[in-house]
């Protein structure tokens, strides 16, 4: 009796594993997958400059709902309030979903451009564009560039980042605001990369 019982369970499970999805788990997130789709509440990760990782996100994919985030420093950020731009301190930043690991994964798709290269013009353009209260970034712009084709390539990558935003808030609304976003462009020797 107990040999079927403990078949019945043992047939029982793979169906309820594939209901349920599978647990993908990298060092910068874990959680489950179901037909390609996140489901279920995922865990983000960072590691600290000492090298320990720490939790930044939890978020819930199926109910599109952010359950916990690892306040960043605090600093004011330029946003819209009741129709007029202005600088001030938000409740919640905006946050990029994943946290800043999933957002490196695209930042790092910069190609360095052959004028850069040739000229040796190295530096950091910031880009800036709106997330608004859907969590969609629009408006990109150089705030600050170093020429040689590289501020072109940060706003080329800059686009590519998914609408995976998570909107600001400030006084318990979504409110729009102004991202600075830095793209560091570096010559690498003959031995390097870039």
């Amino acid at each position: 009796m107990k040999a079927l019982v403990l078949a019945a369970c043992l047939a029982a499970c793979p169906l309820i594993s594939s209901a349920q999805g599978k647990v993908r788990t990298t060092d910068l997130d874990s959680g489950r997958v179901d037909k390609g789709q996140k489901v279920g509440v995922w865990s983000y990760y960072a590691f600290t400059a000492s090298g320990r990782k720490v939790l930044v996100q939890r978020y819930d994919h199926s109910k599109r709902n952010l359950l916990f985030f690892r306040q960043p420093d605090e600093r004011p950020y330029r946003l819209q309030l009741d129709g007029e731009w202005k600088r001030d301190y938000l409740d919640r930043p905006p946050l990029f979903l994943g946290g800043d690991g999933a957002l490196s994964a695209f930042t790092r798709q910069l190609r360095y451009p052959d004028q850069a290269r040739s000229k040796q013009v190295q530096g950091r353009v910031v880009v800036t564009f709106v997330i608004d209260t859907l969590g969609a970034a629009h408006d990109h712009k150089v705030l600050t560039g170093i020429g040689a084709g590289c501020d072109e390539e940060a706003l080329r990558v800059a686009s590519l980042i998914p609408a995976q935003w998570i909107p600001a808030r400030k006084n318990g609304r979504a409110v729009p605001v102004e991202y600075e976003l830095p793209f560091v462009f570096r010559v690498q020797n003959a031995s390097g990369g870039q």
